[in-house]
């Protein structure tokens, strides 16, 4: 017999002659002071991101890679990190193909390993979907793949995340429900709620200390 197995066998012994304790649980209290009238989900998701520097952009799933190509330009970026295996990532690809842009378009295809000095020092902004946004707390939902790996995310200074308007649920309760995640949870799902920000040192709030000083989240509202 293994130790798990001890283990588990002395855990087993020790509830014998017990009764199990109702499950009384309630799912009221964590949802429904947390609801809210459809056409308020996106307003409140949009005013908690804003108030911690994310920024926010309601545009359509034709009229997102302009936005992005916008967003680039005006922060000088010629480089974006994307996946070509996903459909957003090749959309953006042939919008930049299609008017001529220089934009270069790097895809994270390599062990991490080889190409740590590169994604690390030499990618200044990513392009990633996400799973949905939490209306309650403001946060997208990331559930990394390895299409789009977590430091897709977490690494570039800016991140730009493409959000159905359509996937922004009311809280995490609700998010757990619609897309059944008791059925099977990732290696990790992130909740980002914000670009990165710490006040360790001397108190003072810094951004992009521990991964993207710049968030923007374009809401695809026809998706």
């Amino acid at each position: 017999m293994s130790a798990k197995e001890r283990i588990l066998a002395k855990l087993g012994r020790s509830l014998a002659g017990t009764t199990p304790i109702a499950d009384d649980y309630d799912q009221a209290l964590v949802t429904t002071p947390w609801t809210y009238a459809p056409e308020q989900r996106i307003p409140r998701l949009r005013e908690l991101l804003e108030a911690v520097h994310g920024e926010t952009h309601l545009t359509t799933t034709d009229g997102w890679p302009a936005r992005v190509v916008d967003a680039l330009s005006a922060r000088g970026i010629d480089e974006l990190l994307i996946s070509p295996d996903t459909p957003h990532g090749q959309q953006f690809a042939a919008h930049i193909a299609a008017i001529g842009k220089s934009v270069r378009l790097k895809s994270y295809d390599r062990p991490v390993e080889a190409w740590k000095d590169e994604l690390f020092f030499g990618t200044p902004a990513s392009l990633t979907g996400t799973l949905g946004g939490i209306s309650a707390t403001g946060s997208l939902i990331l559930w990394p793949t390895t299409a789009e790996p977590r430091l897709m995310s977490l690494v570039p200074p800016l991140h730009i995340a493409l959000l159905k308007a359509s996937e922004v649920y009311d809280n995490l309760y609700s998010v757990l429900q619609a897309q059944s995640w008791a059925e099977g949870l990732p290696t990790n799902a992130l909740l980002v709620s914000g670009p990165s920000k710490t006040a360790d040192i001397q108190q003072t709030l810094a951004y992009g200390a521990h991964g993207p000083k710049e968030l923007i989240v374009l809401i695809l509202e026809d998706a």
